[in-house]
């Protein structure tokens, strides 16, 4: 069953990307109250996800049948091509470009019901359900419906796995063994008797020579396999560094790429209010005129009034 963080997780991926920086700093920040230090991590690490990845996840999430009809598709498909069947391949390839074209379809209608204004790139969905028709592992991705970005494939078709064969020393043994036996069926065919009957094979013995090239060969071999382990244990420390330098790397780049992401959502912010500051300033400007107009006239009728009574005050008689 979803916890409340994975309920919140696929709102935040279901809703525009556009209010998605808040949302989740909003979501981090009411983690850190709880105290619930591990998810408040968990949210600081979402990605932002393109318009694309956005209407793609929305698929994934609103109507998921509708994915899984496209995998069961790829598995056809797979079959066919491993099969060589010309015919069910081609009816399949058709039924992709239509299956492909109703996802983009229903894709494009999820989205516009949640941001009308949106302006959807639909080649890119068009790319990403291409992709994943042809790789299971886009598919998983786009399942989860936590796509980050668009995806694309090159063509279709499985790439060929190598046939790798497995040398082991005791398949070398063996080898060696039944070598020597085919030599010394060559060499050996003559019976010797041992005396009670016995076949008895005689085999040289190495020379001194011989015997110290074998025991120089052995030390030479012992002082490169120490050679060998110091030179992997250094590997091993270099290559442990290098993994701890890229986790801290990720994390550092990971970290800017959300301070980016907090300052594009606070510009837009800041945009909002300025913009609503220039209509409130407009506003004032036209309170301020219409009160300047209603003073001019106040001041004319106090003029005209003080006029009219000064008329009276000089005609009237001591």
């Amino acid at each position: 069953m979803p916890s409340a963080t994975d309920d919140l997780i696929q709102r935040l991926y279901e809703s525009p990307p556009e209010g998605f920086v808040a949302a989740r700093t909003a979501a981090v920040d009411e983690a850190r109250r709880s105290g619930d230090k591990a998810t408040a991590k968990r949210l600081a690490a979402l990605k932002k996800p393109t318009v694309a990845a956005w209407v793609v996840n929305l698929l994934a999430l609103r109507r998921p049948e509708l994915i899984d009809e496209l995998v069961e598709l790829s598995t056809a498909l797979r079959e066919a091509q491993r099969g060589l069947d010309g015919t069910a391949l081609r009816e399949l390839t058709n039924q992709r470009r239509q299956v492909v074209a109703a996802l983009v379809t229903a894709a494009s209608t999820l989205a516009r019901a949640e941001d009308p204004s949106a302006k959807l790139p639909l080649g890119e969905v068009e790319a990403t359900l291409t992709a994943a028709l042809a790789e299971p592992g886009i598919a998983a991705q786009v399942r989860t419906g936590r796509l980050i970005r668009a995806a694309t494939y090159a063509g279709f078709g499985e790439v060929p796995r190598p046939r790798l064969r497995l040398v082991t020393d005791d398949t070398d043994v063996e080898e060696l063994t039944q070598a020597q036996g085919g030599d010394e069926d060559r060499d050996g065919g003559e019976d010797r008797d041992g005396g009670d009957g016995a076949e008895v094979v005689e085999f040289p013995q190495p020379s001194a020579r011989e015997k110290a090239a074998a025991e120089r060969r052995k030390r030479e071999n012992e002082q490169r396999r120490r050679e060998l382990r110091r030179e992997l244990s250094t590997a091993q420390a270099a290559e442990k560094r290098a993994d701890d330098q890229l986790d801290r790397a990720e994390k550092a780049e990971r970290d800017a790429g959300h301070v980016v992401e907090d300052l594009d959502a606070e510009l837009a912010e800041l945009e909002r209010r300025r913009t609503e500051a220039q209509a409130d300033v407009a506003r004032r400007k036209q309170a301020r005129r219409l009160a300047e107009r209603e003073t001019a006239a106040a001041r004319r009728q106090v003029g005209d009034v003080q006029a009219a009574l000064e008329d009276l005050e000089s005609g009237d008689p001591d």
